[in-house]
């Protein structure tokens, strides 16, 4: 049942009769379609964007490593914009099909593109055909894009080729990174903040090539602590502004807007990248989204969705295996429960509600440090054992992957000026 990409990243999509590739649908919204023939970025790109009606579109790009909080922070921005007057889409990012963000997303009314089957900066023409899907037809006049939390060098492989091939069409933002602060201070300290000694050098690439630090979980750190860890950022990554949000208090996310909704000074940086640590840094992590409906006696389903978390969590720990991030998504009607794991135990957190019904559908990604078929074994033995007495489990989608080398379509060397 395993899907490997153990030499490039190469989109996985499913093709239409007429021609076109689809990613995700959702009742009758279909949630980026893409054309097999995207425009090339050869002096096309803007060519995809020949609409004299529209205006320069805002274009924020938020970067970070897995489980930072980029998708709740995302929506909260979104939520802020849209509150202003202004109209928002949002692009996300997997290595497959089946992301729980673009689900939680659609159910905010928002346009949502996602862009499956690899990263932004492997498949650029993907995330061009994104932007242009999501700027007509939310007429948007900001998009804000996440991309794969495990990728790097977005400086050199997304932002320098926009700039110099659509100051036309969009406004290019400075990138942001979010970075959690238990992970970051560890790292700062000299440790791996719990991640493979190569997965954790993504992450210092990523605060590398950054305009702006944002520290999230601001609400989990006193005020002191705080203090100490934005003075120590600063003192390692001199050349961006270092700031502080919280999703949960609201801390900080006015400041950070006003900052990406006013500047361009974009992509100020170009780290200097190992490709083949940074190969061995994703290729570490076993990837794993899957699609599941379930049905049977009227269930508790916020109680299913804990206890299914909270046993793939006691499993990871008990293998001493690492965890980028674990989220699911339980649908039942217009309720839903989220729940999501970013390290041990300790990390689990569920909101909302999917309350007592016979049928809902399940959407779970994980991202932990082992191989994907092992992981594949371990999410179909629990999700077996939450089933197998009173309710029909039915696997629509399962896609387990090992990501290949990232291998760009672009890649500068050289700093565009800002426009």
């Amino acid at each position: 049942m395993s899907d490997r990409t153990p030499n490039s990243h190469s989109p996985v999509r499913e093709r239409l009769s007429d021609g076109r590739f689809i990613k995700f649908k959702k009742g009758d919204r279909i949630i980026d379609l893409l054309s097999p023939k995207a425009p090339s970025c050869g002096g096309g790109l803007g060519e995809a964007f020949n609409h004299k009606t529209m205006t320069t579109t805002r274009l924020i790009l938020v970067g970070g490593f897995l489980g930072a909080g980029k998708t709740t922070l995302l929506w909260e921005a979104a939520s802020r914009i849209m509150n202003s007057g202004k109209r928002v889409g949002l692009i996300t990012n997997d290595q497959a099909p089946d992301l729980v963000d673009t689900a939680i997303l659609l159910h905010n009314e928002v346009k949502v593109a996602e862009v499956s089957g690899s990263c932004f900066c492997c498949n650029f023409n993907g995330l061009i055909s994104a932007i242009k899907q999501v700027r007509i037809e939310a007429n948007a006049d900001v998009i804000i894009a996440e991309p794969v939390g495990s990728c790097t060098d977005l400086s050199a492989t997304i932002i320098q080729p926009l700039k110099e091939n659509m100051k036309s069409e969009l406004s290019v933002s400075p990138l942001s990174v979010l970075a959690d602060p238990a992970q970051l201070t560890d790292i700062l300290n000299g440790g791996t903040g719990g991640l493979h000694p190569s997965a954790a050098y993504i992450f210092r690439k990523q605060l590398e090539e950054s305009d702006i630090i944002l520290i999230s979980k601001s609400d989990l750190i006193g005020p002191n602590q705080l203090v100490i860890l934005k003075e120590k950022v600063k003192l390692n990554y001199p050349e961006a502004d270092v700031m502080t949000v919280s999703a949960i208090t609201s801390e900080g996310i006015e400041e950070w807007l006003n900052e990406v909704m006013n500047r361009t000074d974009a992509g100020q940086r170009l780290a200097v990248v190992d490709y083949d640590i940074y190969a061995e840094g994703e290729a570490v992590l076993g990837w794993l989204n899957s699609s599941i409906e379930l049905s049977g006696e009227p269930t508790d389903w916020d109680k299913f969705g804990r206890n299914l978390l909270q046993d793939l969590s006691q499993q990871f720990d008990s293998n001493q295996a690492s965890v980028g991030h674990v989220k699911l998504i339980l649908e039942a009607g217009d309720n839903y429960l989220t729940g999501n794991l970013t390290g041990r135990g300790e990390t689990l957190n569920f909101r909302g509600s999917a309350g007592i019904s016979k049928n809902a559908r399940l959407t779970l990604n994980a991202r932990v440090e082992m191989s994907p078929e092992v992981l594949e074994q371990i999410v179909l033995k629990i999700l077996n054992e939450k089933t197998k007495e009173n309710l029909t489990s039915k696997i629509v989608a399962m896609r387990c992957l090992s990501p290949g080398r990232p291998n760009p379509t672009y890649r500068f060397t050289h700093i565009v000026p800002a426009y």
